[in-house]
């Protein structure tokens, strides 16, 4: 059966000039006809339209080929509206800032000596530089496939090297503790294990439930990256399950049995690690699992398919570490003084 075409909007002409371009009119009864810019249903149409069909005055048309002409349209394409709603949230975030401060200037000008002042103007946030330069290189690779510019000016722009790693992994003694104040049984070991022996990030931890687990094996789809993760439950953690409470769609769920968000999650563990004593997070137990992986022998291969990673750069800065550390090890036993020579 055929797809029926949709209707076109109440009040709209479309037109030909005598260039063969196609306009939009919006025009009610014998009111007065009002130009509508862009393509049809694009951001800028659209927001026209609403405001015509309000009675109010349309918002000025965005410039063709500005920065925020093109971040409108990143906004409305496929690629962008592929990602999952968080990681849409993450880029809005900072390229809403982006258009706010430089949203006017033309793309064709846009320079590496322009981003990277960007970059510099965080400086005193490492981690803010790096995902302002991420965003902006994943913006113009946008541009190049869809044909607005030639070549990305953010590709290749150096990122900073902030002193710390970020969140801090958990080490064996922060485990035990929260062992000790959390016992088996409790909401609060089932998330710490949760945590730790899948890898899993707290947008995930909060969705995984029994559905997710066939034959003991975890089977889910990531909600970052779509990854799918196929993951062995292990056996300490099938017991911590089997004793705890746990909702009805997931392993973990507030007090009134409902799912919990990430963000509340990550607020209610933080107290629970207080505490217990604890100066951790659940991301820092997802940074714990991936170093005790990487010292046990686990290689970038397995580790991307355990923490959903897609690349082998995040599991390499883990197997590393862990190679120095036996390297180290092994190299300590070297360290002898010469024996001296003998007149």
């Amino acid at each position: 059966m055929s797809v029926m075409p949709r209707p076109r909007k109440p009040f709209v002409q479309r037109e030909k000039t005598r260039h063969k371009k196609t306009v939009w009119y919006f025009r009610r009864g014998d009111g007065p006809r009002i130009r509508l810019p862009g393509d049809y249903e694009s951001p800028e149409w659209a927001a026209a339209y609403e405001a015509a069909l309000g009675g109010t005055k349309p918002p000025p048309p965005t410039s063709t080929g500005t920065v925020k002409w093109l971040i409108e349209r990143y906004y409305a394409s496929a690629k962008f509206a592929g990602l999952a709603p968080d990681t849409q949230k993450f880029r809005r975030g900072i390229l809403d800032r982006v258009m706010k401060g430089a949203g006017h200037g033309q793309i064709r000008n846009v320079t590496r000596q322009m981003l990277a002042e960007g970059r510099d103007a965080r400086s005193e946030t490492p981690f803010a530089a790096i995902n302002y330069l991420k965003v902006m290189n994943q913006l113009f690779t946008f541009a190049v496939d869809a044909g607005y510019m030639t070549e990305n000016p953010a590709r290749g722009i150096q990122k900073p090297s902030p002193a710390t790693t970020g969140h801090k992994p958990w080490t064996a003694t922060d485990i035990r503790n929260f062992q000790k104040r959390w016992p088996i049984g409790t909401r609060e070991r089932l998330a710490m294990d949760l945590a730790f022996y899948t890898g899993l990030r707290r947008s995930d931890l909060v969705q995984i439930g029994r559905q997710h687990i066939r034959n003991g094996v975890i089977r889910y789809r990531a909600t970052k990256n779509g990854v799918e993760i196929v993951l062995p439950v292990a056996a300490a953690l099938q017991t911590t399950i089997d004793a705890s409470p746990t909702g009805d769609l997931t392993f973990l769920a507030t007090l009134r049995n409902t799912p919990w968000k990430k963000e509340s999650f990550g607020t209610w563990f933080a107290s629970a690690c207080a505490e217990a004593k604890v100066k951790g997070s659940a991301h820092g137990l997802r940074k714990a699992a991936a170093t005790f992986a990487a010292e046990n022998g686990a290689t970038d291969q397995q580790l991307m398919a355990i923490f959903g990673w897609t690349n082998a750069e995040q599991a390499g800065v883990y197997t590393r570490t862990a190679s120095r550390a036996k390297l180290a090890a092994m190299g300590a036993s070297m360290i002898i003084p010469a024996e001296a020579d003998e007149d």
